[in-house]
Formats: structure tokens, sequence, C-alpha cells
């Protein structure tokens, strides 16, 4: 088992799970096998939502194995991504996370790749909501204190500067998808003619050091303006490369989020046009399940 040979190596191992399928006999052999933690993802507070946004009828499922995780002596640690159907509830979102017992609550506003990219223009929250959100996470955070340590991120677009993705590409993060291909981070396979090794065809070691991929953008070698020259370049390494290939058609180019890129008037459009629309006329949700065939 995965779990057994890295608690084996000595790593600290996460299931991030939707609870689909993680039933008493399963949790059980992870707790043996030393599973360290285990974060449980909700869509929203009730049930037609949660399960409109899933596709799928898991909320009483969900609930479910809260009480699994509960009963067999993890931390409860809850994750909820927001966005415009589910921000307005984020203080029922709150109080079902405290009602079964979350020590720890992650509010991830939704970052805009992949499916989430495709649906931009219906999950993009207003700035308002944004901050009526943000303000009742602080009254509750008042109010709760540590009895459940509650995470509030804000989306990319609504910041004058970029995150520091990865903590620059290739410097601290190796994922291994599920055909093996290692990833320098989660999107990767988002930027095309990028040189992804299999680790079943090379080392750990050469993955790292050796790779195209890995190397692609490292260091600050591959930066264009105004990246190259910025004083804070040191901090946010650019910004995402993946973001700034999905806005800009090139992975090399400034993060779009930034207030010093050329696109940046892009984002602001779409923000602009989150306000402005005020749900009218909206698009249906293009869900995974519909793009198939």
């Amino acid at each position: 088992m995965l779990v057994a040979h890295a608690r084996g190596l000595g790593f600290y191992t996460n299931l991030i799970t939707s609870g689909v399928g993680l039933t008493e006999s399963r949790i059980a052999a992870l707790k043996v096998a030393g599973l360290d933690h285990i974060q449980l993802s909700f869509q929203d507070s009730s049930r037609e939502l949660n399960d409109f946004l899933s596709s799928t009828k898991t909320f009483e499922l969900k609930r479910r194995v809260a009480q699994l995780i509960k009963g067999h002596g993890y931390p409860m640690v809850l994750n909820c991504v927001l966005h415009r159907f589910n921000l307005p509830h984020v203080g029922q979102i709150i109080e079902m996370a405290l009602d079964i017992g979350a020590e720890y609550l992650e509010l991830a506003n939704t970052q805009y790749y992949g499916w989430a990219l495709l649906n931009r223009e219906q999950l993009m929250p207003t700035q308002q909501a944004l901050r009526e959100a943000e303000d009742t996470v602080n009254r509750y955070r008042a109010m709760v204190g540590d009895r459940c340590r509650i995470l509030f991120v804000v989306p990319d677009y609504f910041e004058s500067r970029p995150k520091a993705c990865m903590n620059g590409w290739g410097s601290v993060f190796l994922g291994v998808a599920p055909d093996g291909t290692a990833l320098p981070c989660h999107a990767a396979k988002t930027i095309p003619g990028l040189d992804l090794p299999n680790v079943r065809d090379v080392s750990l070691s050469q993955v790292w050091y050796e790779s195209g991929g890995f190397n692609a953008f490292r260091g600050e070698d591959w930066m264009q303006e105004p990246c190259r020259s910025c004083d804070e370049r040191g901090k946010d390494h650019g910004g995402c490369r993946c973001q700034a290939y999905a806005l800009t058609g090139d992975a090399r180019a400034a993060d779009p989020v930034c207030s010093k890129s050329p696109k940046h008037a892009e984002v602001e459009k779409v923000v602009a046009f989150a306000r402005d629309a005020g749900g009218k006329g909206e698009r249906p949700l293009v869900f995974r399940s519909m793009r198939r065939g």
C-alpha cells in the first residue's frame, strides 16, 4: 500500500477526499497503514447545492464520512471551494463545519484554471460579495477563537500582485500523476510543449535535475519584461506560469493578475463583467460529465 510504504520512508501522508468510497473498513486500514491526515471536501452547506455542484448525490455521504474521520481519531479538516453560487452561504458553511466538529476549515475561493476557467463567467463573484464573505469569516473567527481555525483564500483576479506560485517553478514541488508523469505543478499539463518525464522511465533525480519540464521556468533567465527588471521578482517569481499561458498564450509572460502586466486590463474586464452582469443572462454551468463522448 502506498500509505504504508510512504510511512516507512518517513513521509507525512495526507488524504484529500470527496468522501466517495471511504468506508469504515478502508479508513480503518488507512489508520493501521499510518495515514497522518484526512481533508474532506464539501461544495456547500445545503444538500441541494452541494449535490448540484458536484453532479452527485453525496451530501449525506460526506456527513457520514465526517463522523468516520472523527471516530478514528483524525483531526476534522474541511475544505470548501467558494464562488458566486456558494459565497453568500459562507456563514452557513462555517456553521456546518462547527456542527460536525471541524478543527480546521479552508475556504478557498476558486482559482481559474481548467474546468473553472471554462466556467469563469458563471463562477466569478463580485468584489462586494467577496468583501461581505470575508467580513463574515472575520466575525466567526472572533467568535470561535481556537475552536476552529478558518482560512480564507482570495481569488488571484482580485489581487494586484501574483502569488508566488509553487514557491517558484521546480523549487520545492514534485507531483506524480496516476500515469506516472512527473509534474512541477498540478496544472503543468495545460502548458503545451513541456518535456514532462515519466517516473517509470527515469529516476526522480533525473526528473528533478535534468528534465526540460522542471528546468523550464527555474530561476529568472526565462523572464520577460516587466518581470525581468521588477524588484519583486524574487518574491512572486513572475506569478503562475499556467495562468500566464491560459490568459496570454505565452507561459513566459508576466502573470496578468499583476497590475504591472501589459495584459492586466483583461483581468480587470473579467472582474467588471461579474459586477455588471448581475447574474442576468447567464449560461448554464458546463460539467465535466457533459463533455464526454
